[in-house]
């Protein structure tokens, strides 16, 4: 692989956690909530829910990319990098943190337990509105997140 290329590969999977936090954020929890708000039911959640279409649809995007490129075009490394910036969300989010398949495992590691926790306080707030921590592989530090979610409770 080129250095170049590799570059485009981890260059687009940075790039997607902003994009991704930005589409959670104004999309998801927007005029997307029609889809979204399944995520947030509270039921453990196991099988299908209508929040999966989202993933469907992000993977019909990339597989265009890809099918726009070769291994020789730009195009194709940075649908490598988003594909790849999906599986890493997928194991975190939906295999650790949703248990999604069945497991028992707890991590130890700092940076996954805080990824967890923000996860959970952002999903504390069961509506679309008055939501905290949208991306996915960053999460700020929690106790400013907890700050913020009792900010956004106290102004309703």
């Amino acid at each position: 692989m080129k250095a170049f290329n590799l570059f485009l590969v981890i260059a687009t999977m940075i790039v997607m956690e902003g994009a991704v936090a930005l589409i959670h954020k104004y999309v998801m929890h927007g005029f997307g909530w029609g889809w979204h708000e399944s995520h947030h039911l509270s039921r453990r959640q196991t099988g299908w829910e209508k929040n999966d279409l989202y993933a469907i649809v992000f993977a019909a995007a990339t597989i265009g990319l890809f099918a726009l490129g070769d291994t020789n075009a730009p195009l194709w490394w940075i649908a490598l990098g988003v594909t790849l910036y999906g599986m890493i969300y997928g194991l975190l989010h939906d295999v650790l943190i949703h248990k999604r398949l069945a497991h028992q495992w707890r991590p130890k590691n700092r940076y996954l337990k805080r990824l967890m926790t923000a996860h959970y306080l952002h999903h504390a707030t069961r509506g679309r509105e008055g939501g905290i921590s949208f991306g996915f592989l960053y999460a700020p530090p929690v106790e400013k997140l907890r700050k913020q979610l009792r900010s956004n409770n106290a102004r309703k």
